[in-house]
This record gives structure tokens, sequence and C-alpha cells, in this order.
């Protein structure tokens, strides 16, 4: 019998915590966007040209996720921001997501233990 292989992932538009679920386990990874705050603050030019770096930047962000999700048989995504919508929205015209359980949830802001708590709690009850 094939192990399902399960990903929990706490999101917002700037971090995402990785967390796979093994055998009552947690493996944790972090990917980050690489347009930070500090970055938009920075910038000078235009909002217009802000905007786009900011949009082409957090695709990059999304599809890097998506890369890591292709792994896996369910996913759930939670956090306390609608970039998990974006990017469940941004995965919906991809194919290789069809067999893959995704599930959103909308959390507060959580700590590292209480993510994986989330995660143990929401893969054991299924």
């Amino acid at each position: 019998m094939k192990t399902t292989k399960k990903l929990g992932i706490w999101m917002d538009h700037a971090d995402a915590h990785l967390m796979e679920f093994v055998t009552d386990t947690i493996e944790l990874n972090s990917i980050e966007s690489t347009f930070t705050h500090q970055e938009r603050t920075n910038m000078s030019r235009g909002e217009n040209r802000m905007h786009n770096k900011e949009q082409q930047q957090q695709a990059e962000y999304y599809k890097e996720l998506a890369e890591t999700m292709m792994d896996y048989d369910e996913v759930v995504l939670f956090g306390p921001t609608d970039a998990k919508v974006e990017l469940l929205n941004s995965l919906k015209e991809n194919h290789h997501f069809d067999k893959i359980k995704i599930e959103v949830k909308q959390t507060d802001n959580m700590t590292e233990n209480q993510q994986q708590a989330f995660v143990r709690n929401h893969f054991t009850k299924h």
C-alpha cells in the first residue's frame, strides 16, 4: 500500500513554512518571497513599476511553492492572509494538481509550535 505524502504550508505573502507530516512527526522547511517589506519601502521609482516587480516576485514565490507541492498527495494551506487563496487560484489551471487534495484554512498568526500542532491535528483527523 502506498503511503500518502502530506504537507502543511503556513503562509502569508512573504513567508511559507512547509511542514511534511510523516507518521506523526513533522519535517520543517521554509520558502521566502524575494520581495521584502524593506525593498518595498526603499523603492523610489514609480508605484506602477514597484507593483509590477512585486507581482513578478510573488508569481515566482507561488511557483516555487507549487513545485514543492507536486511531490505530495494531500496539502493543507493555512495562514492569516489571502496568499493561500491566491496560490490555490494559480494552481487551478495546472492539471498536475488535479490528483492532489488541496485544502485551504483561515488561521491567525501562529507560533511554530502552533503551526506544527495544526498540521498534526489536520492530518490525524483525516
